[in-house]
Parts: C-alpha cells; sequence; structure tokens
C-alpha cells in the first residue's frame, strides 16, 4: 500500500490523460452512445473510453489494487486499495457542449469502521475544458488539498439567507418533482440556487469558495469521493443523509455553517422523514 501522497500523485496522473482524451473526442463531436436509468440519464463513447484508459493505466501501475467505476464492471483486489472513477461527471454538459464537466479519480483504502469498508485518502478532479485540477490526500490523518497547486480554502461562513447554494437533480421525474417541492421552500431562505451539472465541480467549487453550500439527492460514490476529500481540506463539513425518495443526500457546508444549512434543508423536506423505534 502507497503513501496517501503518492496515491494523489496518480490520480492527478491519469486524470490528466483521461481528460486529454475527453477533449479529444469532443472535437470530433459528441452523442449519445447509451442509457442508463432513464432515457434523459445518458452515456458517450467519451465516457466509456476515459474509463477504460483510466482502468488501464490504474491497473499498470497498481495491478492488485480493487477499482469501481461508473461505467464498467467492479474489479476486485487484494491490496487494501481500491480506485473510484467517474471518466466524466457532467456527461449532459458535455454532451450539449457545455464547460462543467470533470473527470474525477479516488483512491481508497480498506477501513472497517467506515460504513461501507473503505476511506478515502486521495483523490483528483480534473475540470476538462479548463485543466484547473483540485487535488487532496491526507497528510498525518488530516487532509490536505490544493486547487492548481494552491491551497483551497472555503468562504467564511455566511448567515443562511446570505449562501449561494449549489444543487443537482435526479434523472428519475418523480425524485426530481420531490426536490423541486423541497427547492421551492429552501430558495425564500437563502441567497439564490445554482444549478452548474457536476456534483464533483459543485463541491470543489464550494473549496475554493465561490460557492456556500451544497446539496443533492441522488449521488453516487464515484461522483463525490475525491471532492469531498478536497473539500474538507478547505474546511467544509459534509454528510450522507437519507432523501425523501430514500436514495443518498448529500449535505456540504463550512464547518462553522453547516448545521445551520442542514436544518434548513431537513426542514425544506429533502430528507426521509424519520421513523420512531418502539
Amino acid at each position: 500500500m502507497s503513501a496517501p501522497r503518492d496515491l494523489a500523485a496518480l490520480s492527478r496522473e491519469v486524470a490528466t490523460e483521461a481528460a486529454a482524451l475527453v477533449r479529444e473526442h469532443a472535437v470530433g463531436g459528441v452523442e449519445v452512445a447509451a442509457t442508463k436509468s432513464s432515457d434523459v440519464d445518458v452515456v458517450t463513447a467519451a465516457d466509456r473510453a476515459s474509463e477504460e484508459l483510466l482502468r488501464a493505466r490504474l491497473m499498470a501501475a497498481r495491478p492488485h489494487d480493487a477499482i469501481l467505476g461508473e461505467e464498467g464492471e467492479d474489479r476486485p483486489g487484494t491490496s487494501g486499495v481500491r480506485w473510484v472513477l467517474d471518466p466524466i461527471d457532467g456527461t449532459v454538459n458535455f454532451l450539449y457542449g457545455l464547460p462543467r464537466h470533470a473527470v474525477s479519480v479516488a483512491a481508497q483504502v480498506a477501513d472497517d469502521a467506515a460504513p461501507d469498508g473503505w476511506s478515502t485518502v486521495a483523490g483528483t478532479v480534473l475540470e476538462v475544458p479548463t485543466g484547473s485540477t483540485w487535488s487532496a490526500h491526507l497528510e498525518d490523518g488530516q487532509p490536505v488539498g490544493a486547487r492548481d497547486g494552491v491551497p483551497v480554502r472555503v468562504r467564511d461562513p455566511q448567515p443562511l439567507a446570505q449562501m449561494l447554494v449549489a444543487t443537482g437533480f435526479s434523472y428519475d421525474r418523480e425524485v426530481r418533482r420531490r426536490q423541486a417541492e423541497s427547492l421551492v421552500r429552501l430558495l425564500p431562505r437563502v441567497r439564490d440556487i445554482r444549478r452548474l451539472g457536476s456534483c464533483a465541480l459543485d463541491l470543489c467549487l464550494l473549496a475554493s469558495g465561490h460557492l456556500d453550500a451544497y446539496v443533492e439527492e441522488g449521488v453516487n460514490l464515484w461522483d463525490h469521493a475525491a471532492a469531498a476529500l478536497v473539500a474538507r481540506a478547505a474546511g467544509a463539513r459534509w454528510e450522507l443523509h437519507t432523501g425523501a425518495s430514500g436514495r443518498d443526500l448529500l449535505v456540504a457546508a463550512p464547518a462553522a455553517a453547516y448545521d445551520v444549512f442542514c436544518e434548513a434543508v431537513l426542514e425544506a423536506g429533502y430528507a426521509a422523514p424519520a421513523t420512531s423505534e418502539g
């Protein structure tokens, strides 16, 4: 098992290669190759090619590691390290030629104390059109992170009414309806809402001080594995709750403002109702 710093360096290296490949695909025009959970949840040839490249590079460098990717089958490993890959986070943006899409690569280590048995120790999120790169790793057990080599830091905590909040919506139409209802209740209580189309980049922009908070139900591990570590390194707190539709609900904000924001999210109806035991 390598040190987190070395795993972070490898994550940056392979993410850079994958981003270059995605840019090449964009030059030739982008078309839908398949759909997944719904007819608007799309996959492009670039998604598949990017993940194939990431897997090949990681397997060559670390043949005994496990790999979990959005587009491919889970690969078991024996080293105690697992890579979590999102070959293009923000595929719909990529399809439409919009700039907010990224390659995300996270390294996790086996951890019996973690809910799913794995903890993220390193990761990179690379915004494909700009090349801007957020990377983080654990150093003496604490996360450290940077954007293009410059340390990241969240904005100073803001009152709820002055928070600029990012969110996203599910590809499932019924879940989207519930999200919209919750958003209508949250919107009057905050500065404004932004919907940029990439969970990974939303969390990184929170880390860089361009947003005050983030909430979304329906996120997957590959969406946030790397970016959540970057956010932690910048002074953010994040948690997964059970959303109103039963999917993972990710809530994030600067640590000092987290409780106030999370309370507003719960009051808006984003989370599943608490159940009593008896």
